[in-house]
């Protein structure tokens, strides 16, 4: 996901952040100066679903338009087959030798 709110804000005619935060206290929303900070430089991690209903109101979009889709990004982040493999083999306790081949775990 890629994060909108920046460019939607430009849209409506906000160039600053302060601005922004100044109409979203006036909409009934109080965001700390971090926050608001957080939201305009880069991609929140979360996000409260009724904070996100008084940005939509404010910069007057939806939230598919500050919420960019990238399913790109999630195939890139997708383990090939042979990572996969090998991570199972991991998990299932089998170690490599020094050889490669693979042995069981010493009895415990």
């Amino acid at each position: 996901m890629r994060w909108n709110m920046r460019m939607k804000a430009a849209e409506a005619g906000i160039w600053k952040s302060t601005e922004l935060r100044r109409m979203l206290a006036e909409a009934g929303l109080d965001i700390s100066a971090g926050k608001m900070s957080g939201l305009w430089a880069g991609t929140p991690t979360t996000i409260r679903l009724d904070d996100l209903d008084v940005i939509c109101f404010v910069l007057g979009c939806t939230p598919t338009d500050l919420l960019i889709c990238e399913p790109e990004g999630v195939a890139a982040r997708k383990p090939s087959t042979a990572v996969a493999v090998q991570s199972a083999t991991r998990a299932s306790g089998a170690r490599r030798s020094a050889t490669g081949r693979s042995r069981s775990t010493p009895p415990a």
